[in-house]
Order: structure tokens, then sequence, then C-alpha cells
């Protein structure tokens, strides 16, 4: 039996659900720990903290919109044309490119001060994913206006809104990359002449670990959903709803980790979670010298 689209915004809704509840434990949890490091006096990365809670305030409004549909829907009309859209529900979809540009956002920012505050290296990340908030803000609105209830884009809008996702992909590729080559540039085992000074980079691979665990979610979340979108599958509407709480879900845990391994990554950063760094080559030849 066929997928149809009405099954699959109920499947959708279910599977936010759970995805929701798991994001809202995980962000109280990250709260909680970012609460005892001030207690400790230990600075905290306030960028990313606002971004990161602003973050989840638009994945719960998402959350609340959906299940306002759900709750109306199935009272009044029943599951038939339940994935019809409606003003409510196209102000939801945007919600879902909003939090993606935050948590573009959030992956730009550290990719920024990983890099050494280099602006250079963030201009084409940064232009892929303003661009693709706008080809989505523009969908929605053409959208209005040829045919609003519709449960799926038409036809004519597809390719100008798989650009609007198809963009943002290309942002978190770019920018885990260039995060991870750079961690790895910097640790002692890409130089051969610094790896007798530290122990076998435990800090870099914990870190590159929060980078690639962190950013593999994202990045296949959206590669499901730009695949599916573009196909005009159906259980696109599935994917669509999960991600925007993965969307929240990834900078969250790397929050907690960081939090976590607090002690391992703040001995060889300027700041810890304050500055996001990694221990520059500079560091290592000073070493190397007292040695």
């Amino acid at each position: 039996m066929a997928l149809s689209n009405d099954m699959a915004a109920l499947i959708g809704f279910a599977c936010e659900a759970v995805t929701y509840g798991a994001y809202f434990i995980l962000f109280i949890l990250s709260m909680v720990m970012i609460s005892k490091m001030r207690q400790a006096k230990r600075r905290i990365n306030a960028p990313i903290v606002i971004a990161s809670t602003l973050l989840f305030l638009v994945c719960t409004a998402h959350f609340a919109i959906e299940f306002n549909h759900f709750y109306i829907t199935l009272k009044e009309i029943g599951v038939n044309h339940y994935a019809d859209e409606t003003n409510p529900l196209i102000g939801a979809d945007l919600l879902i490119s909003v939090a993606d540009l935050i948590g573009d956002a959030i992956l730009i920012y550290r990719c920024w001060l990983i890099w050494g505050k280099n602006y250079f290296v963030i201009i084409i990340p940064s232009l892929c994913a303003v661009a693709g908030f706008a080809c989505v803000a523009e969908v929605s609105h053409l959208l209005l206006g040829i045919n609003p209830s519709a449960p799926v884009a038409p036809v004519a809008l597809v390719p100008l809104a798989t650009a609007g996702y198809a963009l943002p992909l290309a942002t978190n590729a770019i920018v885990t990359l260039l995060i991870a080559f750079r961690i790895w540039y910097l640790s002692p085992e890409s130089h051969p002449s610094l790896r007798g000074l530290h122990p076998p980079s435990r800090t870099a691979r914990h870190v590159i670990a929060i980078v690639v665990e962190s950013g593999f979610l994202y990045l296949i979340t959206q590669i499901l959903f730009v695949a599916l979108f573009a196909a005009k599958h159906p259980a696109q509407a599935i994917i669509a709803v999960i991600a925007v709480q993965i969307y929240g879900i990834a900078p969250t845990l790397i929050i907690i980790r960081v939090a976590r391994g607090l002690p391992d990554i703040t001995k060889q950063t300027a700041g810890g979670m304050a500055s996001w760094n990694v221990p520059s080559s500079r560091r290592h030849q000073h070493a190397h010298h007292k040695n």
C-alpha cells in the first residue's frame, strides 16, 4: 500500500512528538549544566547559549502549531485531508527554515572561532545559508498565491524549494569539513615533530568527535529531506518535522558533550566553552622550546 500524504503527515507528527520530547529533556539538561558552569565561575559562550535558547523556542513553536493542527483537524475533519496546508502550517513550514538558519549560524560561528575569527572562511557558507532561507521564504509567499492548501509543493515551486533546502545542506557540509580539518591540522598528530609532546591528542579527537557526530546527525537528516522533497515523495512530511527538532538537538548535544568534557578541553583552549578553540601550533612550538 502506497504511503499517502495524509498518513505521512500523521506519522510525521508522531515522530516529531518523540523527537521533541527528547529535545526538551536534552535542552533542560544542557541548561542545568550551563548553570553549574556559571556557579563554578567558568566562562560560558554567551552567543551559543543565546542562539541555542532561541532555537529551542522556535522548535517549540513549530511543535505547538503541529499539535494544534493535529487536535483540531482530527476532531473536526478526520484523517482525510489532514495533510492539506493551512495558514498556520505554512508558518510552521517557514519555522523549519528559521530553525535551520539558526542551527547553521551556530555552526558558522563555531567555524569562525576555530579558524581564528577569520571572516573569509565563513563568507561562502554564510551566503549559502541566507540564500537558502530567502528561497524558502519566497516559496511560502508564492504558495499562498498558487495553491495554499496543497499538501506538497506544486511542481512549479519544487526547483526553488529544492534550492532553498539544498543550500543549507551545502553550508552544513562545508562548515563541518572546515572545522574538522582545522582541529586536525592544529593537533600534534598532524605535526610529526610534535607528537611526543602530548598524549595521543585525546583533546583533538574528542573535539572532532563532537563536530563529526553532531554534524553527521544534522547532515544525514538534511540529505534525506532534500532527496525526498526533490522526488516529491510523501515521506518528506515525516522527515521535515523530525528535521526541525534535530536542528535543535544537534547543537544541544555539542553543549552537553563540551560541558561533560570540560576539564579535557579547557586545558588545551583559551577559554574552553568560551572559545571553542583548539591548541595553536604556536603553543606546541613554545612547549617544544621549553623542553
